[in-house]
C-alpha cells in the first residue's frame, strides 16, 4: 500500500452498505407514507458491505474473493458509483471501465455496433473517438457479421466479447471485471487476460473478482478476502487464496469458528507478506554436507527452509502426517536437481471410517500459481472403504522436470461424504523445496516439456573470396 495518498486512485474509508428486506410487497409501500420514527418497524436490515477501509494506489491489481453473497458485487457497485452507500466515504480518481454484469449497459434492441458507440458515450468517449477505435474494438471482440445484429441476438460469450472489448478501449484509469470473462472460450479468455496484463503494466489499476485460485494469484499483486460484508483477510493473493479456501471448505460448524479467526489474524496483522516469504526462499550460502546420490543428483536438505504459509483445513476423520521429499533411496531432501526423480509423501491418520477415499498432491509457485499435480487414483477406482485407526503411506514418484526456483507442495485426502467428493484433510503450501539451477538446461519457462531441436540448412549461400 502506498503512503503517498497523491497516489491513490481509490480510497474507502468505513464504508458500509444496507438494504431494506421486506417481508412482503406492500410493506415497502407502507414504509414509504410512514413518519421517519416508523420507517424500521417495516423492513429488516441487510448489510451487504461492514466498515470497509482500504487505499489503493495507482497501478496496482486487486483480486477480490470470497464465497457467494460476501459482498464481492456490492463492493464494486459501489466503487462504480452505481450503488450509494449507507454510511463512509468512496473516494475514486480516473476513467472507469467496468464489466459488472453480463451485457450489462447493452441495449437489447440496438445492434452490437449500436451499442459499442452507446456504451463508449456512457464511458465517456466523444463519438469522434469511438469512431477512430471502433475497427479494433470489433477486431478484438471478433464477432464477425453479428455486429450489425441486434444483441438480443448474441450468446452470452458474444456479449462478453463485445463489452470486453469496449471497456478495454476506452482507456480506462480503472479497469473493473467482476467473473464476466468466465463466460468466454478459453482462448478468448487468454487473449482478456493478456490485455489485462497489458493495461496493468502501463499504470491502469485493475479490480477483479474471481473464483478461480490460479487466475487471482497469477495476476494480482494484493487479494481481499470479504465474507458477510466484512475485510476477513488482506494481502499477498496466495495468502488470501489460501485462507478463502480453509473457509469454503470447512464443515458448517467450523464455518464461524475459522471465520473469527482469520479476522482476529488480519486485524492484529499476523499474516505475513510475500517480501517476507521471499526471504525465507533464498539456498543457504554452505549447504553443508550431503551425499551424492546417483538416483538424486547433489539433492541436499536445508533444515532451515520451512514454509510460513502453510494452511491446515478442518479434518473430517483423517490426518495428513510428516509430507517431505525423497531420493528414490529413501534419504530427505528440499533442494533438488533437474532431470532426477524424487518421491513425495505423507502419511494418513484415519480416526474415522472413510469411503471412497483418494489421495493427491499439486505443486505450485511462489506466487501460487498451479503448476501440476496428481491424484493416486480415478473416482471409480478409489478404496472403497478404509477403518477407523488405519495408517495409510501415500506415495508420489516424479521426475523434477522444473526450472530453477522455490516451489510448494500440497497435500489432500479426499472422500464421499453425503452425495459427493469433499476434503477429508488438506494441506496446503505443506513443504516447500527448491530447484537448483542447471548451467546446461535448454528448455525455457518452468516446465522442461523434453523438446528435441533440430535444426537444418536448407541453403547456403556461397562466401566470396
Amino acid at each position: 500500500m502506498s503512503s503517498n495518498s497523491d497516489e491513490l486512485i481509490i480510497s474507502l474509508d468505513d464504508v458500509s452498505k444496507m438494504f431494506p428486506i421486506y417481508k412482503s410487497p406492500h410493506h415497502r409501500l407502507l414504509q414509504m407514507f410512514s413518519p421517519p420514527r416508523d420507517k424500521a418497524r417495516w423492513y429488516k436490515q441487510f448489510w451487504a458491505l461492514r466498515n470497509i477501509s482500504i487505499d489503493i494506489p495507482r497501478g496496482e491489481t486487486i483480486g477480490i474473493v470470497g464465497r457467494n453473497g460476501s459482498g464481492k458485487s456490492t463492493l464494486l457497485q459501489v466503487i462504480c458509483g452505481i450503488l450509494s452507500p449507507t454510511g463512509g466515504k468512496v473516494t475514486v480518481k480516473g476513467r472507469i471501465a467496468a464489466l459488472l454484469e453480463l451485457g450489462a449497459g447493452f441495449n437489447p434492441e440496438f445492434t452490437g455496433r449500436e451499442n459499442v458507440f452507446l456504451n463508449g458515450t456512457v464511458l465517456g468517449l466523444s463519438r469522434e473517438e469511438i469512431e477512430a477505435r471502433f475497427d479494433e474494438i470489433a477486431a478484438f471482440a471478433d464477432i464477425g457479421e453479428y455486429i450489425d445484429q441486434p444483441v438480443k441476438s448474441y450468446s452470452s460469450g458474444m456479449y462478453v466479447r463485445l463489452a470486453f472489448a469496449v471497456a478495454i478501449h476506452v482507456t480506462p484509469e480503472i479497469l473493473i471485471v467482476d467473473e464476466a470473462l468466465s463466460v468466454g472460450d478459453e482462448a478468448f479468455q487468454r487473449k482478456c487476460f493478456a490485455r489485462i496484463n497489458a493495461l496493468r503494466d502501463s499504470g491502469v489499476t485493475v479490480l477483479f473478482v474471481s473464483h478461480s485460485a490460479g487466475i487471482v494469484t497469477e495476476l494480482c499483486n494484493r487479494a481481499l478476502l470479504l465474507d458477510r460484508g466484512e475485510i476477513i483477510a488482506l494481502g499477498s493473493p496466495r495468502e488470501v487464496v489460501a485462507k478463502y479456501h480453509k473457509l469454503l471448505f470447512a464443515p458448517q460448524e467450523k464455518v464461524a469458528e475459522i471465520r473469527g479467526a482469520l479476522r482476529r489474524e488480519t486485524q492484529e496483522g499476523i499474516a505475513l507478506s510475500d517480501d517476507f516469504l521471499g526471504e525465507s526462499l533464498s539456498a543457504p550460502e554452505s549447504p553443508g554436507s550431503f551425499v551424492q546420490e546417483e538416483d538424486s543428483g547433489a539433492s541436499y536438505l536445508d533444515e532451515h527452509m520451512l514454509p510460513v504459509s502453510t494452511v491446515h483445513y478442518v479434518n473430517l476423520g483423517a490426518n495428513i502426517i510428516d509430507p517431505h521429499l525423497e531420493t528414490l533411496s529413501g534419504r530427505r531432501v528440499n533442494v533438488v536437481t533437474a532431470e532426477h526423480d524424487y518421491i513425495y509423501t505423507y502419511d494418513v491418520h484415519f480416526s474415522e471410517s472413510a469411503v471412497g477415499v483418494r489421495f493427491g498432491l499439486m505443486v505450485k509457485t511462489v506466487s501460487g500459481f498451479e503448476i501440476g499435480g496428481g491424484a493416486s487414483a480415478l473416482q471409480q477406482d478409489a478404496i472403497a472403504v478404509i477403518d477407523r485407526g488405519t495408517r495409510i503411506k501415500a506415495s508420489f514418484r516424479f521426475t523434477c522436470r522444473l526450472a530453477a526456483g522455490a516451489y510448494f507442495l500440497n497435500a489432500g485426502v479426499v472422500g464421499l461424504v453425503g452425495e459427493g467428493e469433499t476434503f477429508l484433510c488438506r494441506q496446503v503450501d505443506a513443504m516447500m523445496f527448491r530447484v537448483m539451477p542447471d548451467p546446461n538446461r535448454l528448455a525455457t519457462g518452468l516446465v522442461n516439456l523434453g523438446i528435441d531441436p533440430k535444426i537444418e540448412f536448407l541453403s547456403m549461400r556461397e562466401v566470396e573470396n
